[in-house]
């Protein structure tokens, strides 16, 4: 079992940072890229170890959410996080496309029950139907028995 502090999911702590007069003076001096106070922090807080590897189902996910663009591209070893997203999206597009075949099938029940009424059927005709065939046959049935 892994430490606490490397289980997936767990963030990283932030490096060191230098102290807020030095940061100032390397801005100000042109020494670094200017930044804000703590954005160095914030950048580091969210790095996360990718220590997940993706089986081969993860990595049709992950191209089908469009994380990558092809299967060369992805690591070996991932963030879980970033697995959770991926599968969170297809979730959502396999959703969406669930929906879509309803409304599909409504329509296509619909268009089939207005050709069924355009013949004059139902199922109340056609259970009559079914039952009146099932009470020939059952007198047939005992027809044959009484011989």
């Amino acid at each position: 079992m892994l430490p606490p502090c490397l289980r997936p999911g767990r963030l990283l702590p932030a490096p060191p940072t230098r102290p807020a007069a030095t940061r100032g003076a390397a801005a100000a001096t042109g020494g670094g890229p200017a930044r804000g106070p703590g954005a160095g922090r914030a950048e580091q807080a969210h790095k996360v170890v990718a220590s997940y590897k993706p089986s081969k189902f993860d990595r049709k996910i992950l191209l089908w959410t469009g994380r990558f663009k092809t299967e060369e591209e992805i690591p070996p070893r991932i963030p879980p996080e970033m697995l959770d997203r991926a599968r969170n999206k297809a979730r959502v597009k396999a959703c969406y496309i669930m929906i879509g075949l309803s409304i599909v099938a409504c329509f296509a029940v619909i268009a089939s029950a207005k050709k069924a009424a355009a013949r004059h059927e139902s199922l109340t005709s056609w259970n009559l139907a079914k039952k009146a065939k099932w009470r020939k046959e059952a007198a047939l049935a005992a027809e044959s028995k009484t011989k």
